[in-house]
C-alpha cells in the first residue's frame, strides 16, 4: 500500500492536487490518507505517526512554517519518507536537494508529471528499500519486512500475520481481508488456500496437500494447488540460483 499525504495552506490547491492524483493512482493499492493545512501540523503529525505516510506532497510557499522548513524538520526524524515539493516558482527547485527531495511539481500540477512522480516513488519504495507490509491494530501501527513474514491467514473478519524469528513464532492480528492483502503485495506472496497466503522464500517443501515452512505445515487446497505449485517451485529454483 502506497500512502500519500498533501500539505498546502490553501484548500483550493489541496483539492486540485488531490483531484490530479486521483486520476493516476492505483485504486487497489494507493490512496491519499491525510491532508495538512500547515507545515507545523504536518511535522507534528508525522512525528507522532512514523511510517504511516510514504509520500508527502509539500507546498513550498506556505504562511508560517514554509515547505522547506517543514522538510528540514521532517528529515530530523524521518529519512525514508518521499518528499515532493509543489511550487509556483521553479527557483525553489535546487533547494530541495538539501533535504533529499525526490522531485518537484510546478503548479498547476499536470497529470503527466504526477504520473512520472508516482512511478519514481514506486521504484524507490518497492525496489530501493526492503519491501514491507504495513497495518494498524489497537496496539499501534506496524511496518514489517516481507522477508520476516512466514504467512498470512484469515479468520473471519481478521487477518493474522505470522512471523518466525529466533525467539519463536510471533503473530499480529488486524481487521481486514486476505484478498486485499494479496493485492497489496503485488504477487510477492503465493495463495495456497482460501485462508492462507505464504512467503515462497520461506517454503522448504511442497507436498501433495500442504507446504512446509519454518517447521510448520500449511494446507494447500485442490482448487489452488496447480497454480500455487508452479509459483512456489519457480521461486524455490530462483532462490537456489541466487
Amino acid at each position: 500500500m502506497l500512502r500519500i499525504g498533501i500539505c498546502d495552506d490553501q484548500q483550493e490547491a489541496r483539492d486540485a492536487l488531490r483531484f490530479g492524483l486521483e486520476k493516476v493512482i492505483r485504486e487497489e493499492s494507493e490512496q491519499i490518507v491525510y491532508e495538512f493545512s500547515t507545515g507545523e501540523s504536518a511535522v507534528r503529525w508525522l512525528k507522532k505517526h512514523p511510517g504511516e505516510i510514504d509520500l508527502l506532497f509539500l507546498d513550498v510557499e506556505m504562511k508560517g512554517m514554509n515547505g522547506m522548513e517543514a522538510a528540514e524538520q521532517i528529515r530530523e526524524f524521518d529519512r525514508e519518507i518521499c518528499l515532493v515539493f509543489v511550487t509556483g516558482y521553479p527557483d525553489y527547485v535546487f533547494e530541495g536537494y538539501k533535504v533529499n527531495a525526490l522531485d518537484y511539481v510546478i503548479k498547476p500540477a499536470e497529470t503527466q508529471k504526477l504520473s512520472e512522480v508516482l512511478k519514481r516513488v514506486r521504484r524507490q519504495i518497492f525496489d530501493g528499500r526492503e519491501r514491507t507490509f504495513s497495518f494498524k491494530n489497537p496496539e499501534g501501527t506496524y511496518r514489517l519486512p516481507l522477508s520476516g513474514i512466514s504467512y498470512f491467514y484469515s479468520d473471519k473478519r481478521k487477518v493474522n500475520v505470522v512471523c518466525a524469528g529466533q525467539e519463536g513464532r510471533l503473530t499480529h492480528t488486524f481487521y481486514g481481508k486476505l484478498d486485499e492483502v494479496e493485492e497489496q503485495l503485488f504477487g510477492v506472496f503465493v495463495r495456497v488456500h482460501q485462508r492462507y497466503l505464504v512467503n515462497p522464500g520461506r517454503v522448504t517443501r511442497i507436498g501433495g496437500e500442504s507446504v512446509t515452512m519454518d517447521g510448520e505445515d500449511i494446507p494447500m487446497s485442490r482448487a489452488m494447488k496447480e497454480e500455487a505449485v508452479v509459483k512456489l517451485a519457480k521461486a524455490m529454483l530462483e532462490g537456489d540460483k541466487g
